[in-house]
């Protein structure tokens, strides 16, 4: 019997073991993913590109304005129809956020890229991502893909074409905080 009572003590404790550190793999796991795509309401994943304007530009980390980071390419149709609505919310709330457009360069030719920044007016800075790291880092499997990113560094949403009344509301708010 006493034999009996030893062992169900030592499973019970092994289980106990077992279940609190599994509680505190997923607590980990919250706090901190194992991926290094953004998630909402974690980090940005930090890099700096170029930009057509031969300036570096950096994402990730506390700003002074809340981000718009838009992948795109020149070839891609739903960026075509995006594009008038970003220039427009763009200049709309110009100086209440910021807006890089991060071009997915190894897919795309530098004179379309630069055709299409002209057709389009795009006031805001233009990134080229020439080796396509940071798109493939943020896991940007459609383009467009937009992350919208607040004061502090986080991914507040991830979006894809949205109407411009959508996309208006979604920067009202990124900027409202």
């Amino acid at each position: 019997m006493k034999k009996n009572s030893i062992v169900i003590v030592l499973v019970l404790l092994l289980a106990g073991i077992a279940i609190y550190q599994n509680v505190q793999r997923e607590n980990k796991q919250t706090l901190m993913p194992t991926e290094q795509a953004p998630q909402v309401n974690f980090l940005a994943p930090s890099f700096t590109l170029q930009g057509l304007d031969g300036k570096e530009y950096t994402i990730g980390g506390e700003r002074e304005k809340p981000l718009l980071v838009n992948f795109w390419a020149s070839w891609c149709g739903p960026c075509e129809e995006e594009a008038p609505d970003l220039v427009e919310v763009y200049n709309k709330y110009q100086g209440q956020f910021d807006l890089y457009a991060v071009n997915v360069t190894p897919g795309d030719k530098m004179d379309n890229i630069k055709k299409f920044v002209e057709t389009y007016k795009f006031p805001f800075p233009v990134l080229l991502d020439k080796k396509g790291t940071n798109a493939e880092n943020y896991r940007v499997v459609a383009i467009p893909t937009s992350f919208l990113i607040d004061k502090n560094g986080v991914v507040r949403e991830v979006i894809h074409v949205l109407s411009a009344k959508d996309l208006d509301k979604k920067i009202a708010g990124l900027i409202k905080g």
